[in-house]
């Protein structure tokens, strides 16, 4: 708290404050701070608020020890001083009586006896006041249940009596009453009674998130997986990082235990650390822990007990290890309330839980459905994951392996990769001795060989500073070898990889695909640009890096003497994926010719010398640069003849890729469903191969497209879900968070709210995002939609608080004012909506001045309609004239953007603004000047045709009747209005819009 406060006046107005902020360190260490300024007034009735702040603080902060000293020093205000308390107090001090019975249950160091002496001092001072005692036998009841005997006698004695004004809330009683038939074994009871409550139509402060924890095993128990999967996403984002329900995190985790789905329990674990360390409640620990214990006992049990945790702060965990300390600290603390109450209950309830079995093999509870084996560290992981297809067996004996993975190398085969990679490790060995045999050369050439397939390996992560070097490094080793040729092609390799550098250094990466065929043959398929400028390379240095890579390439070829067949096919290959990427980057005509004359080159050396992948490579890249040349059916033509050359004489890995490339091709020529054929076989065959032999990403991030342009969006959404968790294993992180931004926008836009949150929240939470390492300007967007996502499930603080943080980082954004001015527009409207009129005005304001530097026309015009809308709608007259400065700044825009020949996507600015006139000033009871306004709406709208939307137009007739016919008390003149519109629009075959003005006109007759 900067300054203490120096009358009741501040100190009610901080108290008002803090009320606001919340619960946790930061909430109770002001409201301690508060009560001790209290103390310095003399106002007993300050000091009762403040205490009253503070035991909430203390409640809700999960610090039962300390509630019921407060709760004492209120009881004593209240005896000495009764007069203080009104009856606003004085029931909220009534009902926190149930506070403290809930606070000294939670404490094992508080004896029975003492537990029921609270209880009777509740009950003779209800009796004294003349109160109800439903309260205190539900308090009775919770502590039967809490001790785990009586508890059916006292659930009778307090289900049976008539609630009173001081009972607990409808959400919370209908929890206890679940719970009691849940306690009888009964599911379907406790899931009929818990209804309300799940469906929202009953909640509180801690409901119905506490339900839902409850309810989810029940609903999986019964069958209901789906309405489980719903509730647990919702219901977590209700608790998480609350200290004051970690009980309710616990069965969170272990419902995420027993439903196969461990790799997200280690997740909210890790984001629900705090609780190791900040839940002073003893049994809210104890059930927090029983969860995690759950949770971490099914991945040890999984073969994962090295797995790293997230546990007790200081130091860090395995799964195993801190298993063992949970299981420690929990079996302490059942034993201590075991031991106060004098039952086994908290053992047995501990131990019933432990013992479960997983009640599905299986439940895709979120977006981004992952295995343990996905959260394993790095070096843990196998380099290709497991596929259907059994690989040609790695040779034992060192001479053949060697020649083995140097053939495999030499075919573009993808099994070389498993023979490299055991030779890496046989070299590293201390042990290592090379063979003397003339077949396999010296030790030199071996770690040249494997200097380039790591260099190779390094060029496909567009690593290319990494690739550069190590290709040079092989070229050195290979000369040492006397191999020349090699070393040829090592260089080759490395002034590629230095030119696509360039290229992703002056594109701001969107770098070439690397040394196969350009990636994106089919983006921008317009046909080149006709430069008027002879010399591109003079004016784009991106193509000019490329030119002159291909003319080194060229003098390398050239210079290059006894080169093998396979060797001088790689360097043709070379040059023309050089020149085939130049083509891309510029999209120049002048540079289409080329590319097809070096690919003629090597198609024609490659068909001579029967090299088949070279061949299968020249084709591709003659289909991607007719592609890149316009040329679409010549691309589909030569991709055609290319897939049955492949099905008969191979190479058979090419299958998937070529595949891929033909579906982007027919997605260029708008055939989504020839695209999503060609992408669906090129994803199954992809499967017969090492996982990084093929792009499998990529086809995952095609497939999703055509399949949306089919119209099955949620298909799309796991294509893009598939493709960004392929992408982040491959190390692609910022390739895998931008899919996973589309696949967060597209469920958004799907309805599927909780979706969307889950999988930005999990993204959010991964450690390079976390730690600031990925761009800002990408992590902006992930939060920006997840704001939205916030908005659109109704949380209006959580998105307000997200939107807020979002304006003012965006406000330094100097490269890009308008985006501040969209986000600053949309924070102003969730202010609006919040009732925080002052601060919507001041985020307008600066939407304004960064929409003057980037125009948003629609964008800022619609937010500042919708706030004048908002303010006139909630404040009425008062709020007018602020209304109507939103309009005037509306109206400005719409100004601008009829001079700027702006075209909006729907009705225009001008015609939206009078219709919002309208309502304004309905809301603010100016009718005669509303009515004038919907006029003018009507007049710019125009008569609807039977093809319109007739919907804007209905409305906006309605609204008038309305003004006209109720308010003004003119319903004669309405009705013409509403008769003629019905007559219109029936007419036209709009009768759904007609049936509100019928409903109206029905109205107006009959009154």
């Amino acid at each position: 708290m900067p300054t203490a406060p120096q009358n009741t006046d501040e100190l009610y107005q901080a108290l008002q404050e803090n009320d606001r902020r919340p619960y946790g360190r930061t909430r109770t260490v002001t409201a301690e701070e508060l009560v001790d300024a209290a103390e310095q007034f003399d106002e007993p009735r300050a000091l009762v608020h403040a205490l009253l702040e503070l035991q909430e603080a203390y409640t809700y902060g999960s610090e039962p020890r300390k509630s019921p000293v407060v709760f004492a020093r209120l009881l004593n205000l209240f005896d000495e001083q009764p007069d203080v308390f009104d009856d606003r107090l004085r029931h909220l001090l009534f009902w926190r009586f149930k506070w403290v019975g809930h606070a000294l249950r939670q404490l094992p160091e508080v004896p029975l006896t003492g537990l029921r002496q609270w209880l009777t001092e509740m009950r003779d001072r209800y009796e004294k006041a003349d109160l109800g005692l439903q309260p205190y036998y539900g308090q009775a009841y919770q502590l039967a249940a809490h001790l785990g005997e009586g508890a059916t006698l006292a659930y009778e004695l307090w289900a049976s009596r008539t609630r009173t004004q001081l009972s607990d809330c409808e959400a919370c009683e209908i929890c206890e009453r679940a719970l009691y038939h849940l306690m009888e074994g009964d599911d379907e009871r406790a899931l009929s009674v818990w209804e309300p409550v799940l469906a929202g139509k009953e909640s509180c402060q801690e409901e119905p998130a506490r339900s839902v924890s409850y309810a989810l095993l029940p609903l999986l128990r019964t069958g209901r997986t789906d309405r489980a999967r719903e509730l647990h996403l919702a219901g977590y984002r209700g608790c998480r990082r609350n200290p004051s329900m970690s009980q309710e995190v616990g069965r969170h985790l272990e419902f995420c235990a027993l439903t196969g789905n461990e790799a997200r329990g280690l997740e909210l674990l890790a984001e629900n650390r705090i609780m190791f360390d900040e839940v002073d409640s003893p049994l809210d620990q104890l059930g927090f822990l029983t969860g995690a214990e759950v949770l971490l006992q099914r991945v040890e049990s999984l073969g994962h007990g090295e797995l790293p945790a997230a546990g007790y702060a200081g130091r860090t965990w395995t799964v195993a290890d801190l298993r063992a300390e949970v299981r420690r600290r929990a079996d302490d603390l059942a034993a201590r309330f075991d031991a106060r109450n004098g039952t086994t209950a908290h053992a047995d309830r501990r131990r019933a839980r432990l013992d479960r079995a997983p009640l599905v093999e299986t439940l895709e509870l979120t977006l981004r459905a992952r295995a343990l084996d996905d959260v394993a560290p790095a070096a843990a992981v196998p380099a290709t994951a497991p596929t259907a297809r059994t690989a040609t067996a790695v040779p034992d004996a060192l001479p053949e392996l060697i020649i083995r993975a140097r053939a495999l190398d030499e075919q573009g085969h993808p099994d070389a990769q498993a023979c490299w990679a055991r030779l890496r490790t046989l070299v590293a060995a201390r042990d290592y001795t090379h063979p003397d045999d003339p077949a396999v050369g010296p030790l030199v050439r071996l770690r040249a060989d494997l200097l380039a397939e790591e260099a190779s390996r390094a060029g496909d992560k567009d690593e290319f500073t990494d690739a550069a070097d190590l290709h040079e490094e092989a070229a050195a080793l290979y000369d040492d070898a006397g191999e020349a040729g090699h070393a040829a092609v090592a260089r080759a390799c490395a002034l590629l990889a230095l030119a696509e550098k360039a290229v992703a250094d002056a594109s701001a990466g969107n770098a070439g695909a690397g040394a196969d065929v350009p990636a994106d043959a089919t983006q921008g398929t317009e046909a080149p640009s006709e430069n008027a400028g002879k010399d591109v390379d003079a004016t784009d240095p991106k193509a000019a890096a490329l030119t002159a890579a291909h003319a080194s390439m060229v003098r390398l070829h050239e210079e290059t003497p006894d080169l093998t067949p396979s060797q001088e096919a790689r360097l043709l290959r070379l040059r023309a994926t050089a020149l085939g990427l130049r083509l891309q980057t510029s999209r120049s005509e002048e540079h289409a010719a080329p590319v097809q004359a070096e690919v003629d080159k090597l198609f024609a050396f490659a068909t001579e010398h029967d090299i088949a992948v070279q061949v299968s490579g020249a084709l591709l890249l003659r289909t991607s640069t007719h592609a890149l040349s316009g040329d679409l059916p010549a691309a589909v033509t030569e991709i055609d003849a290319l897939l049955d050359r492949l099905k008969s004489e191979g190479p058979a890995w090419h299958l998937p890729r070529t595949l891929g490339l033909r579906g982007r091709l027919q997605l260029a020529l708008h055939d989504a469903q020839a695209a999503q054929a060609d992408l669906a076989e090129g994803l199954r065959l992809a499967a017969e191969w090492p996982a990084d032999a093929v792009d499998t990403a990529r086809l995952h991030g095609d497939l999703a497209e055509a399949v949306m342009h089919l119209g099955r969006p949620d298909e799309a959404l796991r294509h893009l879900t598939r493709s960004a968790e392929l992408e982040l294993r491959q190390g692609s992180r910022t390739d895998a968070y931008c899919t996973y931004s589309n696949a967060a926008q597209l469920s958004l836009d799907l309805g599927r709210v909780e979706d969307c949150i889950a999988l930005l929240d999990s993204l959010l939470a991964e450690p390079d995002v976390a730690a600031g390492e990925v761009d800002d300007r990408l992590v902006a967007q992930l939060r920006l939609t997840r704001a939205r996502a916030l908005h659109a499930g109704e949380d209006l603080k959580a998105a307000t608080a997200e939107f807020v943080a979002l304006a003012a980082e965006s406000a330094g954004w100097d490269d890009d004012p308008g985006s501040h001015a969209m986000i600053a527009a949309e924070t102003a409207v969730l202010l609006g909506e919040s009732g925080e009129f002052d601060r919507a005005r001041e985020a307008a304001d600066q939407a304004l001045a960064a929409h003057a530097r980037a125009p948003r026309y629609e964008h800022l015009s619609n937010s500042l309609r919708e706030l004048a809308r908002l303010q006139a709608q909630q404040q009425g007259p008062h709020g007018l004239d602020s209304a109507r400065a939103f309009l005037t700044d509306a109206g400005r825009i719409a100004d601008e953007a009829r001079t700027a020949e702006f075209e909006t996507h729907g009705r225009s600015l001008e015609t939206a603004l009078a219709y919002e006139h309208g309502r304004v000033a309905a809301y603010a009871g100016e009718y005669e000047e509303a009515l004038i306004a919907l006029d003018k709406a009507l007049a710019l709208l125009g008569d609807p045709n039977q093809d319109d939307d007739a919907g804007e137009w209905a409305e906006c007739v309605r609204l008038a009747g309305a003004v006209e016919g109720l308010y003004l008390e003119r319903p004669a003149p309405a009705l013409i209005r509403l008769d003629a519109a019905i007559d219109l629009l029936t007419a036209l075959g709009h009768t759904e819009e007609a049936e509100a003005l019928t409903s109206l006109a029905t109205r107006l007759r009959d009154e």
